[in-house]
């Protein structure tokens, strides 16, 4: 049984010319993929853009800078008005968005309800993935 912490937030992005654009962003968590997180951004032009990174980066990033690859995040400021900054970058660009830092903390959290960190690898089912891996399957 799969069991997932779905949210949806809005996101700002930063523009190029300084511009803040609304992102409205889906985070979800799924208990069979116990170490990642998924952000899926709506755009108008290509439907869901989706990421998929380290649980554990996400939830560092809410403490202190972290990530130093395609995935950089860091707080900024304190208390409700706090944010998150997520750098994203790829071969076709980066992005800079930030969300509320309270948002996203709340969902860390409940994540960890469901899978916490100590039990990530039990809750992997390294079995299933292996063989999905070996038949050629997705």
């Amino acid at each position: 049984m799969t069991s997932c912490v779905d949210h949806m937030l809005d996101m700002e992005l930063a523009s190029p010319l300084g511009e803040r654009i609304l992102v409205p962003t889906r985070l979800l968590y799924r208990s069979q993929d116990p170490l990642a997180v998924q952000l899926l951004f709506q755009d108008g032009l290509q439907g869901l853009v989706p990421w998929v990174f380290a649980r554990d980066l996400l939830a560092a990033g809410t403490r202190t800078p972290s990530g130093d690859g395609d995935v950089q995040v860091w707080p900024d400021g304190f208390g409700r008005e706090a944010l998150l900054h997520l750098l994203l970058s790829s071969p076709h660009g980066s992005a800079h968005l930030t969300a509320p830092l309270p948002a996203i903390e709340r969902w860390l959290h409940c994540t960890y309800q469901l899978v916490p960190a100590a039990r990530e690898t039990q809750a992997l089912d390294l079995e299933t993935h292996l063989t999905q891996f070996l038949d050629g399957a997705t």
